[in-house]
């Protein structure tokens, strides 16, 4: 059988806006893009996934859709497109999208329509109501009061779970399954990989009519239509609920195909917190098994708030002392607005362990754009636009995003402090073999030639050392993989039996290579090891 290329992939994740601008008029671009994959293949990933480029009045970065099947023109055009997905395709890189169905914008022409007459066919597109019922809380309590707003011209309440100026869309009527069907087509023709579902936990409750377990058709649907268009194609679900029902979105491997793991990713935090890996190992075997031909998708920061919503409201706290000690770094009552690099304060050593734990823990990785070189973050822009910076990719004015003038960039660089791109950008760290770029670089190759990490079996390995985040991956082969979320150098034993006679295949620095059992094995300070059992020849 064929392997399934996400199984053993590395995915990039991109914001057309803040990557580059090939045109010089202030704004990230499609083209932009196409001019930087080979960097981004260079990298190591195999897979891109681009945020909204679709025509919006992008109130919300452009996940307020205003039309599914055209292209912004700030980002360029349908040709642009095309040729991105052509230059991808010849590098070996697969092309995800957004797949923005749970709402619009608010001027989106199905609500336009659906508002001037309730006898439109496009009326039934939304959720009315002549009086609100208020038993959902919104998603940004501190920026909406209900989900619900009256609607002058309508004569009614709308539903917007997330902004005022999001419709939700009602999932149950057929017709808005047939736009949705119309909207994956279309992409699907032109040739990409798969989409990102926004909002899929939610998608599905809309589609229930309010009842999630009465909604998961929808995806089982979604999977179906997909599937007989390209059969490679992935459903990358956006799903923030307790793990125990992660099982009902993987379904029995016909519904999602990815699913984005935020219980992992909040334990993950809480270890970097305490500086201990039992939160991590825990959450690990707290969540069932995907299906044969689904998995996890795992991640450190991405382009909203860091929502910990899935630790307990003392774990919580914890993490938000120990890396959001003021309240303005915190968003939403619930989670961090800060990039991974502040919050771990700058510290390369600690930054390249926690990539060596992302790209150790089962399921695909997700880096996100600047991550890799430890991009900071800028306070002083509302909400979750504090993580939205422009990437800094030089020394150069406007850290060589942008050759317009810096009054005209649609979002300012950070051009102070320890995170300004005079100091932080890709330039400067690929002329040091040891910086950040270079050592996540390094991780990513590795990671993708270890097929037993991506295809094979693991369980956390026991190493009676509490800083140290131990687990085995098992193929055809063993690897063994460790980090160390403490500031002081440890020497742990294994017991296990088999894991003997093994050899480093990657390291922060040269160690002594293990012999004998129990395997003795040194960490440095934030160090990490991954190791193979050696291939002997027989003749």
């Amino acid at each position: 059988m064929r392997p399934l290329w996400y199984r053993n992939a590395v995915i990039y994740q991109i914001d057309p806006t803040l990557f580059r601008d090939s045109n010089g008029d202030g704004c990230g671009d499609l083209p932009g893009i196409s001019e930087r994959l080979d960097y981004i293949r260079g990298l190591g990933a195999t897979a891109v996934w681009l945020m909204p480029f679709y025509r919006s009045p992008f109130r919300d970065a452009g996940y307020d859709v205003s039309d599914h099947l055209s292209v912004d023109s700030r980002f360029g055009d349908l040709a642009d497109v095309v040729e991105l997905l052509e230059k991808a395709e010849e590098r070996g890189l697969h092309v995800i999208i957004e797949l923005v169905v749970q709402h619009t914008s608010i001027e989106h022409p199905w609500f336009q329509q659906a508002r001037r007459d309730r006898d439109s066919p496009y009326r039934d597109y939304y959720l009315w109501a002549d009086e609100p019922n208020d038993e959902v809380e919104p998603i940004f309590p501190t920026i909406e009061d209900s989900v619900w707003s009256w609607d002058e011209e309508a004569g009614q309440y709308y539903r917007h779970l997330f902004y005022s100026h999001e419709p939700d869309l009602n999932l149950e009527n057929p017709r808005v399954v047939e736009e949705i069907e119309r909207i994956m087509a279309f992409w699907l023709r032109l040739g990409v990989s798969g989409f990102r579902v926004d909002a899929a936990s939610h998608l599905i409750e809309q589609a229930g009519g309010g009842d999630p377990d009465k909604g998961y058709w929808l995806l089982e649907h979604m999977r179906d239509f997909v599937t007989l268009r390209r059969p490679e194609a992935v459903l990358l679900g956006e799903v923030d609920v307790e793990p125990q029902q992660y099982k009902d979105y993987f379904g029995e491997g016909d519904r999602l195909t990815l699913l984005l793991d935020f219980w992992v990713n909040n334990h993950f935090f809480l270890a970097l917190a305490r500086n201990q890996a039992e939160p991590l190992a825990r959450a690990l075997t707290h969540q069932p098994d995907p299906p044969r031909r689904a998995q996890y998708a795992i991640w450190m920061r991405n382009h909203d708030e860091l929502d910990l919503e899935r630790l307990t409201e003392e774990e919580r706290e914890e993490v938000m002392q120990a890396f959001a000690p003021d309240p303005d770094m915190r968003a939403y009552d619930r989670g961090i607005r800060r990039r991974l690099a502040p919050m771990l304060d700058g510290d390369e050593r600690r930054l390249a362990m926690a990539h060596a734990i992302l790209f150790s823990l089962p399921g695909t990785p997700i880096v996100r754009y600047g991550e890799e070189i430890g991009m900071g973050d800028d306070l002083s822009r509302e909400e979750r636009l504090s993580v939205r910076t422009p990437m800094q990719w030089s020394n150069e004015p406007n850290a060589g995003f942008s050759c317009a003038p810096a009054e005209r960039l649609v979002v300012p660089v950070i051009d102070e402090g320890a995170f300004g791109y005079q100091k932080i950008n890709v330039y400067a760290q690929t002329l040091r073999d040891n910086s950040l770029l270079a050592k996540t670089g390094n991780m990513i190759r590795t990671r993708i030639g270890l097929r037993e990490v991506g295809c094979g079996r693991y369980r956390a390995v026991d190493v009676d050392a509490p800083s140290v985040f131990a687990v085995r991956h098992d193929d055809d082969s063993t690897v063994l993989m460790l980090a160390n979320l403490a500031d002081q150098e440890v020497t742990v034993e294994v017991h296990d039996r088999d894991l003997e006679d093994f050899v480093d295949l990657l390291a922060d620095t040269d160690y002594e290579q293990p012999k004998g059992h129990p395997l003795k094995l040194h960490l440095g300070p934030y160090g990490y090891r991954w190791l193979r059992r050696k291939q002997h020849l027989f003749g």
